[in-house]
């Protein structure tokens, strides 16, 4: 009988609108706090990169010549072009964080003439993805960025110049 009036009365309050609570239950849960503190990632630049000199040989009307320097700084150069002068790839040491995986994002490049600056090509970066700091200290790991042209018998004269965007990040 006690049972039905109980269940009559909060029939009642949730008719009338009011709302109808349990008696307040103390809970508590525990769990495990961790942080990983790291040095800041120090980025720097020690050498440019540079494709060289650089002739566009073959007769006709062609396009997809590719003139390249590897991350070892090995120049290739396509059958249409003719490439002389010192290349060398693009030197970078990075420090931060002992023992931590640290991601390199190094986006393509434009390039511009720098006699007419509406003439540009991109310059296609090859980068490692990642590097590993062996050490905390000032020494770093030193990684290298390469690159890529693709060039057409249409392609204007002149220097081409551009900035490099590299960037580090912890993984």
């Amino acid at each position: 009988m006690r049972i039905a009036k109980i269940f009559i009365l909060m029939s009642l309050l949730a008719w009338h609108g009011h709302p109808v609570r349990a008696a307040p239950v103390g809970v508590t849960g525990n769990v495990q706090v961790r942080a990983s503190v790291v040095k800041p990632l120090v980025l720097q630049s020690s050498q440019g990169l540079n494709l060289g000199n650089i002739v566009l040989a073959g007769s006709g009307n062609w396009t997809g010549a590719q003139v390249a320097v590897s991350q070892t700084g090995v120049r290739t150069c396509a059958a249409n072009l003719l490439c002389s002068g010192t290349s060398q790839m693009a030197r970078y040491t990075v420090s931060g964080g002992n023992k931590q995986i640290v991601n390199i994002t190094a986006p393509s490049v434009t390039l511009r003439n720098l006699s007419d600056p509406s003439k540009t090509l991109t310059l296609t970066l090859d980068a490692p993805q990642s590097v590993t700091l062996s050490n905390s200290g000032n020494q770093g790991e030193a990684f290298s960025v390469g690159g890529s042209l693709s060039l057409s018998s249409s392609t204007a004269d002149g220097i081409y110049s551009g900035v490099l965007a590299v960037t580090v990040d912890y993984n």
